[in-house]
């Protein structure tokens, strides 16, 4: 039985961890090439605040603008019209991003998080958003029936009009207003944008005059992806949730889901661009090349009056931050199942764990030792599952002798063996099953708990101590990989086990194949499972001596002599007897 789990164990974990890899082999996934990120070698790297409520927290989003108002501007506002003579770059800067607009087009060229960086030759520097390599549409382009129509919208410079162009504490709103006029057409466009001091999320209200068909407003291309990710990761590419249904799948080709649309995005790992419109009629996604998404929504053909209003949010996926925006985004972190899609009992542990985290880390303000602290305390909930795990498999180790016996005696007779094997378990009271039944109960949480720490951002750019500066990356000098591989052959050599000799050899090879497995993963997950191995030889050598003289031994001739238990019933059976007798 034991032989069985571990090869179902061993078989599952190599699914799991070669499927993207037998893909690859099999030249149905495209290799591995960085994203082309644009960065500004100037600015500084701005650093990521130590607190967890100093960067979740995000008030709510304003309305958007009204059709038929525009920007205030009062005497105090720095009103700033730009002339359409030329092409404009008009930075607006939060205490959150930094972000540049061009008037051509009236579309985003740059958007950088200022609490988080990226690594580079030159050093960290900001996180850019917008995807810079080839040429594709930018983030709030528009799109029409009439192609040239989409074209000149595109290449046109757009008069811009600005009333501030850093927003604090003290000025916590501001508008951005880009005008197209067509007079040949007869078409008007104007893109009001509002900005808000400690918050990601930009209103947009898109008035037009002389337009008759459906208008799209895309994100652009990869707007929101920093960088593919490899092995587990599944999220890249675009999502959307139509009709109360999110679809996280990056079609082939071009994809229109038509219903009640309430938001579509672009998404990596850690960060998503995500338009959230309303009285949208679809959804939009098309793959324009290896690794290259883009994504938008589609409005109706507007009236009179009309407004197209939607928000547009580009930032970190902090669960809070995504939560408080009360559309559902939050489901873009993934808690569920890292490769086959979300499990629903998996995503339902997960959130509590999640929880649990980030209260821990409000006192420890170290996510290395949080992560120790909760591996304990997950650890301490599952002592007795453990214990009767240990018990189980200390049981049937002692009776493997007989088992051999009467699989040798009857392997000619299935049935005549099987019914001899359950009542020796029976006359044993030793279930064949209990080695592997409390694993089964612990692996949802378990699972949930690697998900946990290998999505979430609020690992990314938290260091533990000294050479591990950063959760989120593998450990640059392999050094918890290795001890962690160490701990699992410690813990191979203690475990009760009913294979031969040649199978227990075999089985060395295992903590060598997942050394070299975790030698890529997150240096916070080898930290959790170097915290639990650590943890599980512990608790095996306590149950051992507190309780292992309870359990029965092999005799030299390779029976089994009676568990201490059942000598005290005996020996108690034997003093009643007596008793009577005198």
């Amino acid at each position: 039985m034991e032989k069985r789990v571990v090869i179902f164990l061993i078989v599952s974990l190599a699914v799991i961890i070669g499927y993207d890899y037998l893909l690859k082999g099999m030249g149905l996934l495209p290799p591995s090439e960085p994203v082309q990120v644009a960065t500004t070698a100037k600015s500084p790297a701005a650093e990521k605040p130590s607190g967890g409520s100093e960067h979740t927290s995000t008030p709510p989003a304003s309305p958007a603008p009204s059709a038929s108002s525009s920007p205030p501007q009062s005497a105090a506002s720095d009103v700033r019209t730009g002339a359409s003579s030329e092409e404009q770059t008009v930075e607006v800067e939060t205490d959150l991003f930094r972000a540049k607009f061009s008037n051509r087009g009236g579309v985003i060229k740059s958007w950088e998080l200022k609490r988080y960086t990226t690594a580079t030759e030159q050093g960290p520097v900001p996180v850019q958003l917008v995807y810079a390599g080839g040429r594709f549409k930018g983030p709030l382009s528009l799109i029409t029936n009439d192609a040239s129509l989409t074209s000149d919208l595109g290449s046109s410079l757009y008069q811009v009009t600005q009333d501030f162009s850093h927003l604090d504490s003290a000025h916590p709103v501001g508008h951005l207003t880009f005008r197209y006029h067509d007079a040949q057409r007869n078409v008007d466009i104007e893109k009001a944008l509002t900005f808000h001091h400690g918050s990601y999320v930009v209103d947009i209200a898109v008035l037009t005059q002389g337009l008759t068909t459906p208008v799209d407003v895309t994100l652009g291309t990869n707007f929101g992806i920093v960088e593919w990710g490899e092995g587990f990761i599944g999220l890249m590419g675009s999502a959307s949730l139509v009709d109360d249904k999110v679809l996280k799948e990056t079609p082939d080709g071009e994809a229109e889901r038509k219903g009640n649309v309430k938001w579509s995005a672009i998404q990596d790992k850690y960060f998503l661009s995500v338009l959230m419109p309303q009285n949208a009629v679809a959804a939009l996604a098309k793959k324009e090349g290896d690794k290259l998404v883009s994504a938008g929504v589609r409005f109706p053909a507007p009236t009179a009056g009309s407004a197209m209003a939607m928000q547009l949010y580009a930032g970190p996926k902090e669960y809070d931050t995504l939560k408080g925006l009360n559309a559902g985004l939050e489901d873009t972190i993934d808690f569920g199942w890292f490769v086959f899609g979300s499990w629903g009992l998996v995503k339902a542990v997960a959130k509590p764990i999640f929880y649990v985290l980030r209260f821990l880390y409000e006192f420890t303000h170290n996510y290395g030792v949080t992560i120790i602290l909760l591996t304990m305390l997950i650890k301490l909930m599952f002592v007795p599952l453990q214990y009767k795990s240990y018990k189980s498999m200390k049981q049937m180790q002692v009776i493997q002798p007989k088992v051999l016996a009467i699989q040798n005696k009857f392997k000619d007779d299935r049935e005549r063996l099987n019914k001899e094997l359950i009542k020796l378990y029976k006359d044993h009271r030793v279930n064949p099953v209990g080695g592997c039944l409390p694993m089964v109960l612990q692996m949802p949480v378990f699972v949930a708990l690697f998900n946990i720490l290998y999505m979430t951002i609020d690992l990314r750019q938290a260091p533990f101590m000294l050479w591990i500066k950063d959760l989120s990356v593998q450990d640059p000098y392999y050094v918890l990989p290795i001890i962690m591989g160490a701990t699992m052959v410690i813990q191979q050599k203690i475990t009760p086990t009913t294979m031969d000799p040649t199978q227990a050899k075999i089985m060395l090879f295992l903590p060598v194949f997942m050394t070299f497995l975790f030698v890529n993963f997150p240096a916070g997950l080898v930290l959790y499972w170097l915290t639990n191995n650590t943890l599980t030889i512990t608790q095996q050598v306590v149950t051992e001596r507190l309780f292992g003289k309870k359990w029965q031994a092999p005799s030299a001739d390779g029976e089994a002599v009676a568990i201490e238990e059942s000598k005290e019933q005996k020996s108690s059976g034997k003093r009643r007897t007596t008793s009577s007798a005198e």
